[in-house]
């Protein structure tokens, strides 16, 4: 059975769009990513027209400069990247919500046969196999044939694929029969249903609460709290989306559905005086929640989905918001992404919460892709002009390096892009352009190019894009001899993990970070929603031993640079010190520190 040793990675695109791109595109764009997604299951192969065709449909619809509801059939076949079969099927979910062969192949591909595809080493083949010969449908049944030793009897297996595939669904967190969602599948559709809700006249507002609001990397369920002056209509819109399949419960005022995705959203409705409490409620968690009751308990009061009320008078205290909530129990707001019984109410009582990072604060992107990359969707200009709006004082353009399959750069293009950056700096005299490289991690930590190549760039990212399987001590000495060379940065996605998808390279954390000290590396936390990479354990970690690091997105399109607010509260879980991230520095102290390493190094 094939594994993903020596194989290179493709970018994570397409999972989670941001603010920029129209709700409409948002839809297509994920249609025919999922036709993408079954097509290769049902053809056995990422590698066929079809799906080739579908995914290049999906990467000129996201680069459309008009609506794309706005084009008809033919027009849709004018643009590059749209054939005739794929503009029908776009023009039939514009017209009607739904795509009758996507529909077809829905049925017949399930939620649960989908997940096994997302399995390390489950290609399209071994599915169309396990389900053919072994009537595998779900991990469910993964697990039973791994543990009846049935798999290795099937050709392309063997004992070393079945002990590969436990490890995988150990890493990955499926060795249990619990169902969770990755955060990158469930961002958007939490996100889709939120905007379609806040749009009912009834509706006043609503929000994604539970796990989800919380950040973290899987979620069982999806909540959402709607403020609202009545529940029926409500409910009777939802139930008519396309993107539900099936209602398992309805009341007053709680609605359960099941999506496309096999995910199960709760929808609860409550009066609009009520929202800050059922907000703070259903977003828990459950300890945090258990302590802010104790703490209302002590006051004489009672804390519920429904208000912080006075148990003597029977009077609301508190219900509107979660900030009159807190106040009253004498504590500050605490966000979200720190309500997970990490001593944030003991913190917050002794006025020692952590100083959040602000979007706002963020002074430049570190990693960041242009159409030089093989997987690059947007051109410099557009990048350039896009971090410029989002007021930047410094941009580091970062194209991948030779070594990367289809999608590496030789180093006559990445010299021809310095000179073109060097004639249009005058143009951003308040943005500092820094020209960069992602720099692969070889198995044995060699790097692109050669040393005096490397150190004429401004800035390099250096990352693990293939030999996920090494042993762990050869992972970790592979990343620290990267570490070691002066023109590396910054580490990219330490771990290369894929969340719900692909688990870490495994590292020596202590000996990973005690080399970015010695050798002034920064550590990246990456801000895509299928990586949110460095994990919440070693940042942690890191914060404790101090050492610097970088929020960046990896965007390889201009709608990707939002990912920086995924970023920022992935960094608040972790309870990152701001202090120690880079890109929050001023411009002159940035720059200095970037070439501190490369002067003292290469000496």
């Amino acid at each position: 059975m094939a594994t993903d040793v020596g194989k290179p990675e493709m970018c994570a695109c397409f999972l989670g769009y941001a603010p920029g791109v129209s709700n409409r595109r948002r839809e297509i764009m994920e249609a025919l990513r999922e036709l993408a997604e079954l097509t290769a299951l049902d053809e056995g192969s990422s590698q066929t027209f079809r799906v080739r065709a579908y995914e290049n449909a999906m990467r000129a619809v996201e680069s459309l400069d008009t609506d794309v509801d706005t084009l008809t059939p033919a027009q849709l076949m004018k643009v590059k990247g749209i054939g005739k079969s794929t503009a029908q099927k776009i023009s039939e979910y514009l017209q009607s919500g739904r795509i009758d062969k996507l529909e077809k192949l829905r049925a017949k591909y399930p939620p649960g046969v989908v997940a096994l595809s997302q399995v390390p080493g489950l290609g399209p083949k071994h599915v169309k196999k396990l389900r053919e010969e072994l009537g595998v449908q779900n991990i469910e049944d993964l697990r039973g044939a791994l543990d009846a030793q049935a798999i290795r009897h099937l050709e392309g297996f063997g004992e070393k694929s079945e002990e590969k595939l436990k490890r995988a669904l150990v890493r990955l967190g499926l060795e249990t029969g619990e169902k969770r969602t990755a955060i990158a599948r469930a961002m958007p559709i939490a996100e889709r249903l939120v905007r379609e809700i806040e749009q009912m006249p009834e509706v006043v507002s609503a929000a994604y609460c539970g796990s989800l609001r919380r950040m973290s990397e899987t979620i069982g369920d999806l909540d959402i709290v709607v403020a609202a002056s009545a529940a029926a209509p409500v409910f009777d819109r939802l139930v008519a989306m396309p993107l539900v399949t099936e209602v398992l419960v309805r009341g007053d005022t709680k609605l359960s559905v099941l999506t496309q995705k096999g995910l199960q959203v709760d929808v609860r409705v409550v009066a609009p005086e009520q929202l800050g409490a059922a907000m703070l409620y259903f977003t828990g968690s459950k300890a945090h929640n258990i302590k802010l009751r104790q703490l209302a308990m002590q006051r004489g009061w009672i804390l519920n989905e429904y208000a912080l009320e006075d148990t003597a008078t029977k009077r609301p205290v508190a219900s509107l918001t979660e900030e009159a909530i807190y106040a009253a129990l004498d504590l500050p707001w605490i966000p979200a992404p720190l309500r997970e019984d990490t001593g944030e109410i003991e913190r917050a009582l002794e006025g020692a919460l952590i100083d959040p990072i602000e979007l706002d604060e963020m002074r430049g992107d570190l990693h960041v892709h242009t159409t030089l990359s093989g997987d690059g969707r947007s051109a410099l200009e557009q990048v350039l002009s896009h971090a410029s709006a989002r007021g930047y004082t410094y941009l580091a353009i970062t194209d991948h390096a030779e070594n990367l399959a289809i999608n590496g750069v030789p180093r006559s293009a990445l010299l021809e892009q310095r000179a073109e950056l060097e004639r249009v700096q005058e143009n951003y005299p308040d943005m500092r352009l820094l020209h960069g490289c992602e720099l692969n991690i070889g198995p044995e930590g060699d790097l692109d190019y050669d040393q005096d190549f490397r150190l004429g760039f401004d800035w390099c990212v250096a990352a693990v894009h293939s030999h996920f399987d090494l042993p762990r001590a050869q992972q970790t000495k592979r990343v620290i001899k990267a570490m070691q060379d002066p023109a590396v940065n910054v580490i990219g996605h330490l771990s290369g993990r894929m969340i719900g998808k692909r688990p870490g390279i495994d590292l020596d954390i202590e000996e990973v970070l005690a080399a970015a000290l010695e050798t002034n590396t920064a550590i990246e936390l990456n801000s895509a929603l299928p990586r949110l990479d460095a994990a919440l354990d070693v940042l942690r970690r890191a914060r404790e031993l101090g050492v610097t690091l970088v929020i960046s997105t990896d965007a390889h399109h201009v709608d990707e640079l939002d990912r920086m607010r995924w970023g920022v509260r992935w960094a608040l879980r972790a309870w990152v010190d701001k202090r120690r991230v880079a890109n929050l520095w001023p411009r002159e102290r940035f720059v200095s520190w970037a070439a501190t390493k490369r002067h003292a190094l290469a000496l």
